[in-house]
């Protein structure tokens, strides 16, 4: 049976497509960050400043989601991802450009600095309608009954890519420089681009076209609220991503705390990469959806505990022993979520509850980041991130007790009923 095949969703051309696609977004994606990160802080020195860029992206992230889960719905997915992704190329090359020596010569520092974080501003917008887009697309690739096999490959790959991007970054930097890895920033996301066009477009299975926005919005909103098991999943890692956002704070731990330059800062970022690769070969052939609400509360408490014994260490190899569970008990947690959404949205609101995820979940990176950057700012870097994983630890603690049906929640049954769907 397909339930028992680890690699029964890869075996559909287009979805291994759309994997080669979300990969090289997510790896462009984070590695930009990271390098912005990197470069703010030497421009100012001052941890701050890292929270502002992460501020500087939420807004327009948060702003937007809502609207763009409704026009993703309205809208035919692939051609929608294709404009997404030409934005994003834009602001990668304009980065590209703001780092040239010639410019960095002529330009002075304020200046730049301003650019940096107006162009992350744009980018909030473009990351507000790429997560609703994806989120619906590959459901209209993979059969039902292969939803869960498939959110497991796509949720691994979002997270390896989420953290070899970083990881990159920071050798990339000691290697060639800021510079020259924006160039090649730049020609991952045209990689992506490419590679899209090799998907065929998708119907709109929407039963509502035209459908006020108002209306639209209020119905995806309701249903979220309505369903424990989605509300749960994704308020459960927003508070962990919030308050658990340390490796914000890895350029100041790199340069001034473990002293280990940037060549350190990638050894340090390429742990959680090492982590979520050994989940996703386990999760492929070990699904979660039995006891999956128990074992999301194991993991995030997991990363919580990794996160403070990160903040504390005063030793690379410690600290980098912490990154490396962090990556895995991290990525148990998105696998587990993605799961989910996958089993309990119907097709025609899959923009909008992700949308509203978004704003829960993907956001919170970015809220974390200011969080961490502000805590830092006003208790100290190794403080702020010891706070970040006790609050990260309290909040499982609290959703475990005043929640037990979440507890429970188990998604054997879900998957049952779409493999009955699927079969003629």
């Amino acid at each position: 049976m397909a339930k028992k095949d680890p690699y029964a969703s890869l075996r559909i051309k287009e979805f291994n497509i759309f994997l080669i696609v979300r990969f090289a977004l997510v790896f462009a994606w984070s590695m930009q960050f990271i390098v912005i990160e990197w470069e703010v802080y030497s421009m100012t020195k001052d941890p701050f400043s890292l929270g502002i860029i992460g501020l500087m992206e939420v807004v327009p992230a948060v702003l937007m989601a809502l609207y763009a889960g409704h026009f993703v719905d309205q809208n035919e997915k692939r051609n929608l991802l294709i404009k997404c992704i030409v934005a994003f190329s834009c602001i990668s090359f304009a980065l590209f450009l703001l780092t040239w020596d010639q410019i960095v010569a002529d330009w002075n520092t304020k200046l730049i600095l301003y650019a940096i974080y107006f162009l992350v501003f744009l980018g909030g917008f473009v990351r507000a309608f790429i997560g609703p887009t994806v989120f619906s697309l590959v459901a209209l690739i993979v059969p039902k009954k292969l939803y869960p096999n498939a959110a497991t490959w796509s949720s691994s790959t979002w997270q390896m890519a989420a953290v070899m991007g970083p990881a990159l970054a920071g050798f990339s930097i000691h290697w060639i420089g800021v510079h020259w890895t924006m160039l090649f920033i730049f020609g991952c996301v045209v990689l992506a681009l490419a590679a899209l066009f090799n998907i065929s477009k998708k119907p709109i299975l929407n039963p509502k076209i035209g459908e006020s926005v108002g209306k639209s919005l209020k119905e995806g909103i309701q249903f979220v609220f309505g369903n424990q098991a989605i509300l749960g999943a994704i308020t459960l890692d927003m508070i962990a991503v919030l308050f658990g956002g340390a490796v914000a704070l890895l350029p100041v731990f790199a340069q001034d705390i473990l002293k280990v330059g940037s060549q350190g800062f990638g050894v340090l970022r390429a742990a959680p990469a090492v982590g979520s690769l050994l989940t996703m070969l386990v999760t492929a052939y070990m699904p979660l959806s039995k006891k999956a609400g128990f074992k999301l509360l194991g993991a995030v408490f997991g990363f919580g505990v990794s996160i403070i014994v990160f903040g504390l260490s005063k030793y690379f190899w410690i600290s980098l022993a912490a990154l490396f569970f962090s990556g895995v008990f991290d990525g148990v947690s998105v696998v587990i979520r993605q799961t989910i959404l996958q089993l309990k949205t119907p097709d025609h609101m899959r923009g909008r509850v992700s949308s509203v995820n978004s704003i829960f979940v993907g956001s919170s990176n970015e809220l974390g980041a200011f969080e961490s950057g502000l805590t830092a700012k006003l208790m100290g870097t190794v403080t702020a991130v010891v706070f970040g994983g006790t609050m990260t630890l309290l909040t499982v603690i609290t959703t475990g007790l005043v929640s037990p049906s979440f507890r429970r929640l188990d998604l054997t049954k879900d998957m049952e009923a779409h493999e009955e769907e699927d079969t003629p």
